[in-house]
C-alpha cells in the first residue's frame, strides 16, 4: 500500500492529523509524521522527513502531504538526500495539508496505486464545504 507523510511546521498540527488519519484508515496504511525542528521550535525538519519517507515506504510509494512554505522546500531537499531508489516512489501533492491527507489516505486504504492516491489528494483544492 502506498504510503502517507505529513510534514507540518507544527508538531502539534502534524499529531492530530496523524491521529485522524490512523482513525479513519483503521490503521490499515503506513502514515509518517514530521512536525516542527528537532529542538521544538516551530517549522521542519529535513532528517525527520527521511526517515518517515524510509520508514512508511513499502514498495508502492509514498505520498508526501505539506503544509506551506518551507515545508515544501523541505520535502523536496529530503527526496534529493534520498536519491535515485526513492526517485520514482516518492511524491509531493499540491494538496490542501487536512483535506488532501485524509482524501489520500482513504484512497491509499483501499489499494490504489500512488498516481491515484496523488490526483485523489489534489482534487481536494476543489472541495466545496458549504
Amino acid at each position: 500500500m502506498v504510503g502517507i507523510v505529513i510534514v507540518s511546521h507544527s508538531k502539534k498540527v502534524a499529531d492530530g492529523l496523524y491521529e485522524l488519519i490512523d482513525q479513519m484508515t483503521g490503521g490499515k496504511i503506513n502514515i509518517g509524521k514530521s512536525g516542527g525542528t528537532k529542538d521544538g521550535r516551530l517549522g521542519t525538519n529535513i532528517d525527520e522527513i527521511i526517515e518517515e519517507i524510509k520508514r512508511c515506504e513499502s514498495g508502492d510509494g509514498v505520498l508526501v502531504l505539506v503544509d506551506l512554505g518551507s515545508s515544501v522546500m523541505s520535502a523536496q531537499m529530503a527526496l534529493e538526500f534520498l536519491g535515485e531508489d526513492y526517485e520514482n516512489k516518492v511524491k509531493i501533492a499540491d494538496a490542501p495539508l487536512v483535506e488532501g491527507a485524509i482524501a489520500a489516505s482513504v484512497e491509499a486504504s483501499i489499494g490504489s496505486d500512488i498516481l491515484k492516491v496523488k490526483a485523489v489528494a489534489e482534487a481536494a483544492k476543489n472541495l466545496v464545504k458549504i
